[in-house]
Protein backbone atom coordinates (compact mmCIF):
# COMPACT_ATOMS: atom_id res chain seq x y z
CA UNK A 1 0.00 0.00 0.00
CA UNK A 2 1.28 3.43 -0.87
CA UNK A 3 2.52 5.59 1.99
CA UNK A 4 1.51 9.19 2.53
CA UNK A 5 3.70 12.04 1.25
CA UNK A 6 6.96 12.33 3.16
CA UNK A 7 6.57 8.88 4.71
CA UNK A 8 8.56 5.85 3.71
CA UNK A 9 8.16 2.25 4.84
CA UNK A 10 10.60 1.08 7.49
CA UNK A 11 13.77 -0.45 6.06
CA UNK A 12 14.55 -4.16 6.26
CA UNK A 13 10.92 -5.14 6.91
CA UNK A 14 9.11 -6.60 3.91
CA UNK A 15 5.70 -7.94 4.82
CA UNK A 16 3.79 -10.11 2.36
CA UNK A 17 0.13 -10.95 2.95
CA UNK A 18 -1.27 -13.82 0.89
CA UNK A 19 -4.96 -14.70 1.02
CA UNK A 20 -7.34 -17.41 -0.09
CA UNK A 21 -10.88 -16.03 -0.13
CA UNK A 22 -14.21 -17.41 -1.36
CA UNK A 23 -16.69 -14.75 -0.24
CA UNK A 24 -14.34 -11.80 0.28
CA UNK A 25 -13.86 -12.00 4.06
CA UNK A 26 -10.24 -13.23 3.88
CA UNK A 27 -9.43 -10.52 1.34
CA UNK A 28 -11.00 -7.92 3.61
CA UNK A 29 -8.91 -9.11 6.57
CA UNK A 30 -5.78 -9.05 4.37
CA UNK A 31 -6.44 -5.44 3.39
CA UNK A 32 -6.91 -4.62 7.07
CA UNK A 33 -3.45 -6.06 7.70
CA UNK A 34 -2.09 -3.82 4.95
CA UNK A 35 -3.72 -0.75 6.49
CA UNK A 36 -2.34 -1.57 9.93
CA UNK A 37 1.11 -2.12 8.42
CA UNK A 38 0.88 1.32 6.79
CA UNK A 39 0.02 2.90 10.13
CA UNK A 40 3.19 1.30 11.53
CA UNK A 41 5.40 2.48 8.66
CA UNK A 42 5.83 -1.05 7.30
CA UNK A 43 6.01 -1.91 3.61
CA UNK A 44 3.30 -4.43 2.72
CA UNK A 45 2.09 -6.29 -0.36
CA UNK A 46 -1.26 -8.08 -0.59
CA UNK A 47 -1.99 -10.79 -3.17
CA UNK A 48 -4.32 -13.71 -3.75
CA UNK A 49 -2.41 -16.96 -3.27
CA UNK A 50 -2.91 -18.18 -6.83
CA UNK A 51 -1.73 -14.87 -8.30
CA UNK A 52 1.57 -15.07 -6.40
CA UNK A 53 4.52 -16.99 -7.95
CA UNK A 54 4.75 -19.61 -5.23
CA UNK A 55 8.37 -20.51 -6.06
CA UNK A 56 9.32 -17.06 -4.75
CA UNK A 57 8.33 -18.00 -1.21
CA UNK A 58 11.87 -19.19 -0.53
CA UNK A 59 13.00 -15.54 -0.75
CA UNK A 60 10.30 -14.06 1.49
CA UNK A 61 11.39 -13.22 5.06
CA UNK A 62 7.94 -12.50 6.52
CA UNK A 63 4.60 -13.82 5.24
CA UNK A 64 1.10 -13.71 6.73
CA UNK A 65 -1.32 -16.25 5.25
CA UNK A 66 -5.03 -15.45 5.54
CA UNK A 67 -7.20 -18.33 4.36
CA UNK A 68 -10.81 -19.37 4.61
CA UNK A 69 -12.14 -22.92 4.74
CA UNK A 70 -15.03 -23.72 2.39
CA UNK A 71 -17.45 -26.63 2.15
CA UNK A 72 -16.17 -29.75 3.86
CA UNK A 73 -12.61 -28.60 4.52
CA UNK A 74 -11.84 -27.34 1.01
CA UNK A 75 -9.53 -24.42 0.13
CA UNK A 76 -11.06 -21.40 -1.68
CA UNK A 77 -10.92 -21.32 -5.46
CA UNK A 78 -8.19 -18.65 -5.59
CA UNK A 79 -5.70 -20.76 -3.62
CA UNK A 80 -6.25 -24.24 -5.06
CA UNK A 81 -3.16 -24.13 -7.31
CA UNK A 82 -1.04 -22.98 -4.37
CA UNK A 83 -2.57 -25.75 -2.24
CA UNK A 84 -1.58 -28.45 -4.72
CA UNK A 85 1.96 -27.08 -5.01
CA UNK A 86 2.66 -26.64 -1.30
CA UNK A 87 1.72 -30.27 -0.58
CA UNK A 88 4.04 -31.78 -3.18
CA UNK A 89 5.93 -34.61 -1.55
CA UNK A 90 9.21 -33.76 -3.25
CA UNK A 91 9.58 -30.33 -1.63
CA UNK A 92 12.71 -30.25 0.60
CA UNK A 93 12.12 -29.94 4.34
CA UNK A 94 14.34 -26.83 4.39
CA UNK A 95 12.50 -25.02 1.57
CA UNK A 96 11.20 -22.23 3.80
CA UNK A 97 13.91 -22.11 6.45
CA UNK A 98 14.45 -18.36 5.81
CA UNK A 99 10.78 -17.49 6.31
CA UNK A 100 8.91 -16.30 9.39
CA UNK A 101 5.18 -16.79 9.00
CA UNK A 102 1.79 -16.61 10.67
CA UNK A 103 -1.51 -18.16 9.59
CA UNK A 104 -4.90 -16.54 10.14
CA UNK A 105 -7.85 -18.81 9.46
CA UNK A 106 -11.51 -18.01 8.83
CA UNK A 107 -14.13 -20.68 9.35
CA UNK A 108 -17.38 -21.72 10.96
CA UNK A 109 -17.33 -23.90 14.08
CA UNK A 110 -20.70 -25.43 13.18
CA UNK A 111 -18.83 -27.45 10.53
CA UNK A 112 -16.87 -30.58 11.44
CA UNK A 113 -13.72 -29.39 9.66
CA UNK A 114 -13.56 -26.01 11.34
CA UNK A 115 -10.65 -23.97 9.93
CA UNK A 116 -9.21 -27.15 8.43
CA UNK A 117 -7.30 -25.28 5.70
CA UNK A 118 -5.55 -22.91 8.14
CA UNK A 119 -4.59 -25.72 10.52
CA UNK A 120 -3.24 -27.93 7.75
CA UNK A 121 -1.34 -25.08 6.10
CA UNK A 122 0.26 -24.11 9.43
CA UNK A 123 1.53 -27.69 9.91
CA UNK A 124 2.80 -27.89 6.34
CA UNK A 125 4.75 -24.61 6.58
CA UNK A 126 6.44 -25.94 9.73
CA UNK A 127 7.31 -29.16 7.88
CA UNK A 128 8.99 -27.09 5.16
CA UNK A 129 11.21 -25.30 7.67
CA UNK A 130 9.24 -22.10 8.27
CA UNK A 131 9.26 -20.43 11.70
CA UNK A 132 5.85 -19.63 13.16
CA UNK A 133 5.56 -16.23 14.82
CA UNK A 134 2.31 -17.20 16.55
CA UNK A 135 -0.09 -20.13 16.90
CA UNK A 136 -2.65 -20.27 14.11
CA UNK A 137 -5.57 -17.82 14.52
CA UNK A 138 -8.97 -19.53 14.27
CA UNK A 139 -11.57 -16.91 13.34
CA UNK A 140 -15.12 -18.17 13.87
CA UNK A 141 -18.26 -16.92 12.11
CA UNK A 142 -20.35 -18.47 14.88
CA UNK A 143 -18.97 -16.17 17.57
CA UNK A 144 -21.53 -13.52 18.53
CA UNK A 145 -19.04 -10.83 17.46
CA UNK A 146 -17.85 -12.74 14.41
CA UNK A 147 -14.24 -13.56 13.49
CA UNK A 148 -12.96 -10.22 14.85
CA UNK A 149 -13.41 -11.53 18.39
CA UNK A 150 -10.40 -13.77 17.73
CA UNK A 151 -8.62 -11.68 15.12
CA UNK A 152 -8.29 -8.48 17.19
CA UNK A 153 -6.14 -9.92 20.04
CA UNK A 154 -4.20 -12.09 17.58
CA UNK A 155 -3.25 -9.05 15.48
CA UNK A 156 -2.14 -7.21 18.62
CA UNK A 157 0.27 -10.08 19.36
CA UNK A 158 1.34 -10.25 15.72
CA UNK A 159 2.46 -6.62 15.56
CA UNK A 160 4.42 -7.03 18.77
CA UNK A 161 6.25 -9.98 17.19
CA UNK A 162 6.82 -8.19 13.87
CA UNK A 163 7.96 -4.92 15.42
CA UNK A 164 10.09 -6.57 18.08
CA UNK A 165 13.28 -6.43 15.98
CA UNK A 166 12.06 -3.26 14.16
CA UNK A 167 10.44 -0.86 16.67
CA UNK A 168 9.12 2.47 15.48
CA UNK A 169 11.81 5.19 15.46
CA UNK A 170 11.53 7.71 18.29
CA UNK A 171 10.52 10.49 15.90
CA UNK A 172 7.60 8.50 14.49
CA UNK A 173 4.33 7.48 16.09
CA UNK A 174 1.51 5.15 15.13
CA UNK A 175 -0.80 6.84 12.64
CA UNK A 176 -4.13 7.40 14.46
CA UNK A 177 -7.25 5.52 13.29
CA UNK A 178 -9.02 8.66 12.01
CA UNK A 179 -6.40 9.34 9.32
CA UNK A 180 -7.39 7.85 5.94
CA UNK A 181 -4.97 5.61 4.14
CA UNK A 182 -4.17 6.31 0.46
CA UNK A 183 -6.75 5.23 -2.10
CA UNK A 184 -5.87 2.44 -4.50
CA UNK A 185 -7.07 4.27 -7.61
CA UNK A 186 -7.61 7.72 -9.01
CA UNK A 187 -10.84 8.29 -10.89
CA UNK A 188 -10.73 10.89 -13.67
CA UNK A 189 -14.01 12.13 -15.12
CA UNK A 190 -14.19 12.69 -18.87
CA UNK A 191 -15.60 15.92 -20.26
CA UNK A 192 -17.18 14.18 -23.25
CA UNK A 193 -18.92 10.84 -23.74
CA UNK A 194 -16.47 8.49 -25.49
CA UNK A 195 -17.24 7.94 -29.16
CA UNK A 196 -16.53 4.19 -29.04
CA UNK A 197 -18.60 2.23 -26.60
CA UNK A 198 -15.89 0.21 -24.86
CA UNK A 199 -18.46 -0.91 -22.31
CA UNK A 200 -20.13 -3.09 -24.90
CA UNK A 201 -16.83 -4.70 -25.83
CA UNK A 202 -15.75 -5.94 -22.42
CA UNK A 203 -18.21 -8.86 -22.40
CA UNK A 204 -18.68 -10.73 -25.64
CA UNK A 205 -20.95 -13.45 -26.85
CA UNK A 206 -18.18 -15.98 -27.36
CA UNK A 207 -14.51 -16.23 -26.52
CA UNK A 208 -12.40 -17.51 -29.42
CA UNK A 209 -9.47 -18.06 -27.05
CA UNK A 210 -11.27 -20.67 -24.96
CA UNK A 211 -14.42 -21.39 -22.97
CA UNK A 212 -16.17 -18.52 -21.16
CA UNK A 213 -14.64 -17.40 -17.87
CA UNK A 214 -15.09 -14.74 -15.20
CA UNK A 215 -13.02 -12.31 -17.26
CA UNK A 216 -15.00 -13.05 -20.41
CA UNK A 217 -18.39 -14.59 -19.60
CA UNK A 218 -20.87 -15.76 -22.19
CA UNK A 219 -23.97 -13.59 -22.57
CA UNK A 220 -26.47 -16.45 -22.59
CA UNK A 221 -29.98 -15.80 -23.92
CA UNK A 222 -32.60 -16.73 -21.32
CA UNK A 223 -35.14 -19.04 -22.93
CA UNK A 224 -37.60 -19.64 -20.09
CA UNK A 225 -38.10 -18.43 -16.52
CA UNK A 226 -40.82 -20.56 -14.97
CA UNK A 227 -42.07 -20.71 -11.39
CA UNK A 228 -42.23 -24.38 -10.36
CA UNK A 229 -43.76 -24.04 -6.90
CA UNK A 230 -47.50 -23.73 -6.34
CA UNK A 231 -49.04 -20.25 -6.22
CA UNK A 232 -49.86 -20.60 -2.51
CA UNK A 233 -46.42 -21.89 -1.57
CA UNK A 234 -44.32 -19.54 0.56
CA UNK A 235 -41.17 -20.07 -1.55
CA UNK A 236 -40.80 -18.84 -5.13
CA UNK A 237 -38.59 -21.36 -6.95
CA UNK A 238 -37.69 -20.89 -10.63
CA UNK A 239 -36.61 -23.31 -13.32
CA UNK A 240 -34.54 -21.16 -15.67
CA UNK A 241 -33.19 -22.29 -19.04
CA UNK A 242 -30.41 -20.68 -21.07
CA UNK A 243 -29.41 -21.18 -24.69
CA UNK A 244 -25.64 -21.83 -24.86
CA UNK A 245 -25.40 -22.43 -28.61
CA UNK A 246 -21.98 -21.41 -29.93
CA UNK A 247 -20.65 -20.52 -26.47
CA UNK A 248 -17.98 -23.18 -26.07
CA UNK A 249 -19.60 -24.06 -22.73
CA UNK A 250 -19.36 -27.74 -21.84
CA UNK A 251 -20.32 -29.46 -18.60
CA UNK A 252 -21.11 -32.79 -16.96
CA UNK A 253 -23.33 -33.73 -14.04
CA UNK A 254 -22.08 -32.16 -10.83
CA UNK A 255 -20.67 -29.02 -12.46
CA UNK A 256 -21.82 -25.54 -11.47
CA UNK A 257 -22.64 -22.41 -13.44
CA UNK A 258 -21.56 -19.00 -12.18
CA UNK A 259 -23.77 -16.01 -12.86
CA UNK A 260 -22.83 -12.34 -12.53
CA UNK A 261 -25.86 -10.43 -11.16
CA UNK A 262 -26.73 -6.73 -11.20
CA UNK A 263 -28.18 -4.25 -8.73
CA UNK A 264 -31.75 -3.08 -9.23
CA UNK A 265 -32.36 0.15 -11.13
CA UNK A 266 -34.06 1.71 -8.10
CA UNK A 267 -31.07 0.96 -5.86
CA UNK A 268 -28.66 2.39 -8.44
CA UNK A 269 -30.69 5.60 -8.64
CA UNK A 270 -30.89 5.86 -4.84
CA UNK A 271 -27.14 5.33 -4.48
CA UNK A 272 -26.26 7.99 -7.07
CA UNK A 273 -28.60 10.47 -5.41
CA UNK A 274 -27.11 9.81 -1.95
CA UNK A 275 -23.55 10.40 -3.20
CA UNK A 276 -24.40 13.18 -5.64
CA UNK A 277 -23.17 11.21 -8.67
CA UNK A 278 -24.26 11.68 -12.27
CA UNK A 279 -25.00 8.17 -13.61
CA UNK A 280 -24.27 9.28 -17.19
CA UNK A 281 -20.80 10.62 -16.36
CA UNK A 282 -17.89 8.61 -17.81
CA UNK A 283 -14.51 8.13 -16.18
CA UNK A 284 -11.18 6.33 -16.43
CA UNK A 285 -9.44 4.56 -13.58
CA UNK A 286 -5.73 4.59 -12.81
CA UNK A 287 -3.89 2.75 -10.00
CA UNK A 288 -1.85 4.96 -7.69
CA UNK A 289 0.98 2.42 -7.46
CA UNK A 290 2.79 0.57 -10.25
CA UNK A 291 1.98 -3.10 -10.40
CA UNK A 292 -1.52 -2.68 -8.96
CA UNK A 293 -4.05 -3.84 -11.58
CA UNK A 294 -7.40 -2.20 -12.17
CA UNK A 295 -10.45 -4.46 -11.72
CA UNK A 296 -10.18 -6.83 -14.66
CA UNK A 297 -13.85 -6.77 -15.70
CA UNK A 298 -14.23 -3.00 -15.53
CA UNK A 299 -14.21 -1.38 -18.98
CA UNK A 300 -12.14 1.73 -19.66
CA UNK A 301 -13.69 4.25 -19.95
CA UNK A 302 -16.77 3.36 -17.91
CA UNK A 303 -19.95 5.15 -16.86
CA UNK A 304 -21.02 5.66 -13.26
CA UNK A 305 -24.26 3.90 -14.18
CA UNK A 306 -22.44 0.76 -15.19
CA UNK A 307 -20.01 0.89 -12.26
CA UNK A 308 -22.85 1.02 -9.74
CA UNK A 309 -25.25 -1.38 -11.47
CA UNK A 310 -22.80 -4.14 -12.41
CA UNK A 311 -19.75 -3.82 -10.15
CA UNK A 312 -20.30 -2.21 -6.73
CA UNK A 313 -22.06 -4.52 -4.27
CA UNK A 314 -24.30 -1.89 -2.69
CA UNK A 315 -26.75 -4.60 -1.56
CA UNK A 316 -24.15 -6.42 0.55
CA UNK A 317 -23.90 -6.22 4.34
CA UNK A 318 -20.89 -3.96 5.04
CA UNK A 319 -17.95 -5.17 7.09
CA UNK A 320 -16.13 -3.36 9.85
CA UNK A 321 -13.58 -1.95 7.39
CA UNK A 322 -16.40 -0.10 5.59
CA UNK A 323 -17.22 1.86 8.75
CA UNK A 324 -13.51 2.46 9.42
CA UNK A 325 -12.98 4.15 6.05
CA UNK A 326 -16.32 5.95 6.18
CA UNK A 327 -15.30 7.46 9.53
CA UNK A 328 -12.03 8.68 8.01
CA UNK A 329 -13.93 10.37 5.17
CA UNK A 330 -16.65 11.95 7.30
CA UNK A 331 -16.63 15.71 7.95
CA UNK A 332 -19.81 15.63 10.01
CA UNK A 333 -18.93 15.55 13.72
CA UNK A 334 -21.84 13.48 15.01
CA UNK A 335 -21.78 11.00 12.12
CA UNK A 336 -18.00 10.65 12.34
CA UNK A 337 -18.20 9.98 16.08
CA UNK A 338 -20.77 7.21 15.56
CA UNK A 339 -18.80 5.67 12.67
CA UNK A 340 -15.59 5.63 14.74
CA UNK A 341 -17.49 3.89 17.52
CA UNK A 342 -18.89 1.23 15.15
CA UNK A 343 -15.45 0.55 13.67
CA UNK A 344 -13.66 0.28 17.02
CA UNK A 345 -12.93 -2.98 18.84
CA UNK A 346 -15.17 -1.82 21.70
CA UNK A 347 -18.07 -1.08 19.36
CA UNK A 348 -18.41 -4.53 17.77
CA UNK A 349 -21.50 -5.50 19.73
CA UNK A 350 -23.18 -2.26 18.59
CA UNK A 351 -22.08 -2.91 15.00
CA UNK A 352 -23.50 -6.42 15.16
CA UNK A 353 -26.81 -5.10 16.50
CA UNK A 354 -27.01 -2.25 13.97
CA UNK A 355 -25.77 -4.00 10.85
CA UNK A 356 -24.94 -7.71 10.99
CA UNK A 357 -27.99 -9.17 12.73
CA UNK A 358 -30.64 -7.23 10.76
CA UNK A 359 -28.58 -7.59 7.52
CA UNK A 360 -28.53 -3.85 6.85
CA UNK A 361 -26.99 -3.11 3.42
CA UNK A 362 -24.27 -0.73 2.24
CA UNK A 363 -26.92 1.44 0.59
CA UNK A 364 -29.05 1.60 3.73
CA UNK A 365 -26.05 2.55 5.89
CA UNK A 366 -25.13 5.36 3.49
CA UNK A 367 -28.69 6.65 3.69
CA UNK A 368 -28.41 6.59 7.51
CA UNK A 369 -25.29 8.80 7.30
CA UNK A 370 -26.36 11.30 4.61
CA UNK A 371 -23.77 14.03 5.32
CA UNK A 372 -20.93 11.53 5.13
CA UNK A 373 -22.32 9.81 2.02
CA UNK A 374 -22.60 13.11 0.17
CA UNK A 375 -18.93 13.88 0.84
CA UNK A 376 -17.42 10.57 -0.35
CA UNK A 377 -14.77 11.28 -3.04
CA UNK A 378 -15.34 9.21 -6.21
CA UNK A 379 -11.72 7.96 -5.88
CA UNK A 380 -12.83 6.08 -2.76
CA UNK A 381 -15.71 4.09 -4.27
CA UNK A 382 -13.63 1.00 -5.01
CA UNK A 383 -11.90 1.18 -1.62
CA UNK A 384 -15.18 1.49 0.22
CA UNK A 385 -17.51 -0.93 -1.54
CA UNK A 386 -16.62 -4.51 -2.55
CA UNK A 387 -17.22 -5.76 -6.07
CA UNK A 388 -20.26 -7.91 -6.80
CA UNK A 389 -19.22 -11.55 -6.68
CA UNK A 390 -20.62 -14.18 -9.03
CA UNK A 391 -23.12 -16.67 -7.61
CA UNK A 392 -22.80 -20.41 -8.20
CA UNK A 393 -25.74 -22.69 -9.03
CA UNK A 394 -25.76 -26.45 -9.54
CA UNK A 395 -26.55 -27.28 -13.15
CA UNK A 396 -29.87 -29.15 -13.27
CA UNK A 397 -29.72 -30.58 -16.80
CA UNK A 398 -27.54 -32.76 -19.01
CA UNK A 399 -26.28 -31.83 -22.46
CA UNK A 400 -27.11 -35.40 -23.52
CA UNK A 401 -30.81 -34.77 -22.76
CA UNK A 402 -30.94 -31.05 -23.60
CA UNK A 403 -28.30 -30.19 -26.22
CA UNK A 404 -27.23 -26.53 -26.27
CA UNK A 405 -29.27 -25.84 -23.16
CA UNK A 406 -28.36 -25.19 -19.52
CA UNK A 407 -30.97 -25.29 -16.75
CA UNK A 408 -30.82 -24.19 -13.11
CA UNK A 409 -33.25 -24.41 -10.19
CA UNK A 410 -33.25 -21.14 -8.23
CA UNK A 411 -34.90 -20.52 -4.86
CA UNK A 412 -35.66 -16.80 -4.70
CA UNK A 413 -34.21 -15.56 -1.40
CA UNK A 414 -36.46 -13.23 0.60
CA UNK A 415 -36.84 -13.02 4.37
CA UNK A 416 -37.74 -10.57 7.09
CA UNK A 417 -35.58 -9.12 9.85
CA UNK A 418 -36.49 -6.35 12.27
CA UNK A 419 -36.02 -3.86 9.42
CA UNK A 420 -39.13 -2.73 7.57
CA UNK A 421 -37.99 -3.78 4.10
CA UNK A 422 -37.61 -7.54 3.45
CA UNK A 423 -34.07 -8.79 2.82
CA UNK A 424 -33.64 -10.03 -0.73
CA UNK A 425 -30.91 -12.14 -2.30
CA UNK A 426 -29.25 -10.10 -5.04
CA UNK A 427 -28.82 -12.76 -7.71
CA UNK A 428 -31.96 -14.85 -7.17
CA UNK A 429 -34.24 -11.79 -7.18
CA UNK A 430 -32.47 -10.33 -10.21
CA UNK A 431 -32.93 -13.59 -12.12
CA UNK A 432 -36.58 -13.86 -11.06
CA UNK A 433 -37.22 -10.33 -12.37
CA UNK A 434 -36.04 -11.16 -15.88
CA UNK A 435 -38.81 -12.03 -18.35
CA UNK A 436 -37.72 -13.34 -21.74
CA UNK A 437 -41.35 -13.10 -22.87
CA UNK A 438 -41.05 -9.30 -22.81
CA UNK A 439 -37.97 -9.19 -25.04
CA UNK A 440 -34.44 -10.60 -25.36
CA UNK A 441 -32.68 -11.22 -22.05
CA UNK A 442 -28.99 -12.10 -21.79
CA UNK A 443 -27.22 -13.23 -18.62
CA UNK A 444 -23.40 -13.35 -18.19
CA UNK A 445 -22.34 -16.83 -17.14
CA UNK A 446 -19.56 -19.40 -17.23
CA UNK A 447 -19.09 -22.96 -15.93
CA UNK A 448 -16.63 -24.59 -13.57
CA UNK A 449 -16.18 -28.08 -12.15
CA UNK A 450 -18.22 -28.78 -9.05
CA UNK A 451 -17.38 -30.71 -5.91
CA UNK A 452 -19.91 -33.44 -6.75
CA UNK A 453 -18.64 -36.24 -8.99
CA UNK A 454 -20.42 -39.29 -10.36
CA UNK A 455 -19.04 -42.66 -11.50
CA UNK A 456 -17.52 -42.67 -14.96
CA UNK A 457 -18.86 -46.15 -15.64
CA UNK A 458 -22.62 -45.90 -16.27
CA UNK A 459 -23.40 -49.32 -14.76
CA UNK A 460 -22.11 -48.32 -11.31
CA UNK A 461 -25.15 -47.94 -9.00
CA UNK A 462 -25.70 -44.54 -7.39
CA UNK A 463 -27.86 -43.64 -4.38
CA UNK A 464 -28.75 -39.94 -4.41
CA UNK A 465 -30.28 -37.92 -1.56
CA UNK A 466 -31.53 -34.52 -2.67
CA UNK A 467 -34.22 -32.76 -0.64
CA UNK A 468 -35.73 -29.53 -1.97
CA UNK A 469 -33.66 -27.61 -4.51
CA UNK A 470 -30.72 -29.84 -3.55
CA UNK A 471 -32.10 -32.33 -6.08
CA UNK A 472 -30.88 -30.18 -9.00
CA UNK A 473 -27.47 -31.83 -9.64
CA UNK A 474 -29.05 -35.30 -9.30
CA UNK A 475 -31.51 -34.49 -12.07
CA UNK A 476 -28.51 -33.73 -14.29
CA UNK A 477 -26.87 -37.01 -13.27
CA UNK A 478 -30.00 -39.09 -13.84
CA UNK A 479 -30.58 -37.52 -17.26
CA UNK A 480 -26.97 -38.19 -18.17
CA UNK A 481 -27.00 -41.80 -17.00
CA UNK A 482 -30.34 -42.61 -18.66
CA UNK A 483 -29.07 -41.13 -21.95
CA UNK A 484 -25.99 -43.33 -21.77
CA UNK A 485 -28.09 -46.46 -22.16
CA UNK A 486 -29.92 -49.24 -20.34
CA UNK A 487 -26.87 -50.37 -18.35
CA UNK A 488 -27.01 -47.20 -16.26
CA UNK A 489 -30.74 -47.10 -15.65
CA UNK A 490 -31.42 -49.74 -12.96
CA UNK A 491 -28.78 -48.27 -10.64
CA UNK A 492 -30.44 -44.88 -10.13
CA UNK A 493 -31.96 -44.50 -6.66
CA UNK A 494 -33.20 -41.05 -5.60
CA UNK A 495 -34.41 -40.03 -2.15
CA UNK A 496 -36.36 -36.77 -2.42
CA UNK A 497 -38.14 -34.78 0.25
CA UNK A 498 -40.13 -31.53 0.31
CA UNK A 499 -43.06 -29.98 2.15
CA UNK A 500 -46.08 -30.88 0.02
CA UNK A 501 -46.54 -33.03 -3.05
CA UNK A 502 -48.72 -30.48 -4.82
CA UNK A 503 -46.58 -27.43 -3.98
CA UNK A 504 -42.83 -28.14 -4.23
CA UNK A 505 -42.38 -31.62 -5.69
CA UNK A 506 -39.94 -30.59 -8.42
CA UNK A 507 -40.08 -32.60 -11.67
CA UNK A 508 -42.73 -35.00 -10.37
CA UNK A 509 -43.91 -35.91 -13.89
CA UNK A 510 -40.34 -36.52 -15.05
CA UNK A 511 -39.55 -38.83 -12.11
CA UNK A 512 -42.83 -40.71 -12.59
CA UNK A 513 -42.10 -41.30 -16.28
CA UNK A 514 -38.60 -42.58 -15.50
CA UNK A 515 -40.00 -44.91 -12.86
CA UNK A 516 -42.48 -46.29 -15.37
CA UNK A 517 -39.63 -46.99 -17.78
CA UNK A 518 -37.65 -48.76 -15.07
CA UNK A 519 -34.90 -46.14 -15.14
CA UNK A 520 -35.31 -44.84 -11.58
CA UNK A 521 -36.20 -45.94 -8.08
CA UNK A 522 -37.74 -43.00 -6.23
CA UNK A 523 -38.35 -42.72 -2.47
CA UNK A 524 -40.21 -39.59 -1.32
CA UNK A 525 -41.15 -37.90 1.94
CA UNK A 526 -43.48 -34.88 2.37
CA UNK A 527 -42.98 -33.22 5.74
CA UNK A 528 -46.26 -31.26 5.85
CA UNK A 529 -48.41 -34.23 4.83
CA UNK A 530 -47.61 -36.21 7.98
CA UNK A 531 -49.42 -36.20 11.28
CA UNK A 532 -48.44 -33.43 13.67
CA UNK A 533 -45.18 -34.31 15.39
CA UNK A 534 -43.94 -36.39 12.46
CA UNK A 535 -44.76 -39.84 11.16
CA UNK A 536 -47.19 -41.82 13.28
CA UNK A 537 -46.18 -45.25 14.54
CA UNK A 538 -47.81 -47.29 11.72
CA UNK A 539 -46.80 -44.73 9.07
CA UNK A 540 -43.22 -44.67 10.29
CA UNK A 541 -43.06 -48.46 10.33
CA UNK A 542 -44.50 -48.63 6.81
CA UNK A 543 -42.02 -46.01 5.53
CA UNK A 544 -39.04 -47.80 7.08
CA UNK A 545 -40.21 -51.14 5.68
CA UNK A 546 -40.52 -49.56 2.23
CA UNK A 547 -37.05 -48.09 2.55
CA UNK A 548 -35.59 -51.45 3.61
CA UNK A 549 -37.28 -53.23 0.69
CA UNK A 550 -35.93 -50.63 -1.75
CA UNK A 551 -32.37 -50.96 -0.53
CA UNK A 552 -32.56 -54.80 -0.31
CA UNK A 553 -33.94 -55.01 -3.85
CA UNK A 554 -31.31 -52.67 -5.24
CA UNK A 555 -28.50 -54.49 -3.44
CA UNK A 556 -29.65 -57.82 -4.86
CA UNK A 557 -30.06 -56.32 -8.33
CA UNK A 558 -26.60 -54.74 -8.29
CA UNK A 559 -24.99 -57.91 -6.97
Amino acid sequence: MQGSPGRTPMPNTRLLVLFGSQTGTAQDVSERLSREAWRRELGCRVQALDSYPVVNLINEPLVIFVCATTGQGEPPDNMKNFWRFIFRRNLPSTSLCQMDFAVLGLGDSSYAKFNFVAKKLHRRLLQLGGSALLPVCLGDDQHELGPDATIDPWLHDLWEKVLGPHPLPLDLSLTPPGVPWPSKFTLKFLQEVPSTCSEELCVTGTDPQGPPSELQPFLAPMVTNQRVTGPSHFQDVRLIEFDITGSGVSFVAGDVVLIQPENTASHVQQFCQALGLDPDQHFTLQPREPGVPCPARLPQPCSIQRLVSQYLDIASVPRRSFFELLACLSCHELEREKLLELSSAQGQEDLCEYCTRPRRTVLEVLCDFPHTAGAIPPDRLLDLIPLIRPRAFSIASSLLAHPSRLQILVAVVQYQTRLKEPRRGLCSNWLASLDPGQGPVRVPLWVRSGGLTFPKTPDTPVIMVGPGTGVAPFRAAIQERVAQGPRASPGNVLFFGCRQRDQDFYWEAEWTELQTRGCLTLVTAFSREQEEGGLSGPAAAAYLARLQRTLRFQTETWA
